[in-house]
């Protein structure tokens, strides 16, 4: 998984909040969104990417702002296949009847200090919870955008609690995104 970035610098065009009006899309190629779970009772942590995401937003007034990340569920990498095999199946994620996973923006609001508040309603598993956190605009230009954040996620609101004899799957997972929009 590729190390968030500190870097507020923005591009010539200014802040987030100065961004032009209009539509916008996800490059899969400069975005990604990465987990951490620790299990185990807390000694082990597991890591993974989500290879396949894809997305769209729209800028409606300056500062302000809406879209929707669809995630592949089936594209998740831990870099251990048997785990990987785990995941997709009907004990987490279930991926042949809720193959993606999907958060739906319906407000983004950009601040002058390089942060962007956004909530909305993340779908997974067939389940719906709303959700709120901040990011960090790293890039604004009159062509793209970059949104850096992380947020806890608690998988039990979406009905994914594997039942297994030993408790090793417990607390929050970390979900931590990167994600690159560009001008329509």
């Amino acid at each position: 998984m590729p190390a968030m970035t500190n870097d507020t610098t923005n591009s010539a065009a200014g802040s987030a909040a100065d961004l032009a009006t209009g539509d916008w899309v996800l490059d899969p190629a400069a975005s990604w969104v990465g987990f951490r779970h620790k299990s185990l009772w807390g000694l082990v942590t597991i890591k993974g990417t989500f290879t396949k995401i894809s997305g769209e937003g729209e800028v409606d007034a300056p500062g302000h702002g809406r879209g929707t990340l669809v995630i592949d569920a089936a594209s998740v990498d831990t870099k251990k296949k048997r785990l990987d095999t785990h995941l997709r199946s009907a004990d987490f994620f279930e991926v042949e009847k809720h193959p993606t996973f999907t958060f739906a923006a319906d407000g983004i609001t950009a601040d002058s200090a390089g942060n962007a508040q956004v909530s909305g309603v993340l779908t997974v598993h067939g389940k719906s919870h709303p959700l709120t956190f901040t990011t960090q605009v790293t890039v604004a230009s009159t062509t793209d955008v970059t949104l850096t954040g992380e947020v806890d996620i608690d998988y039990k609101n979406f009905a994914m609690a594997w039942k297994n004899p030993g408790g090793t799957v417990r607390g929050l997972t970390t979900v931590t995104l990167k994600t690159r929009f560009t001008r329509a």
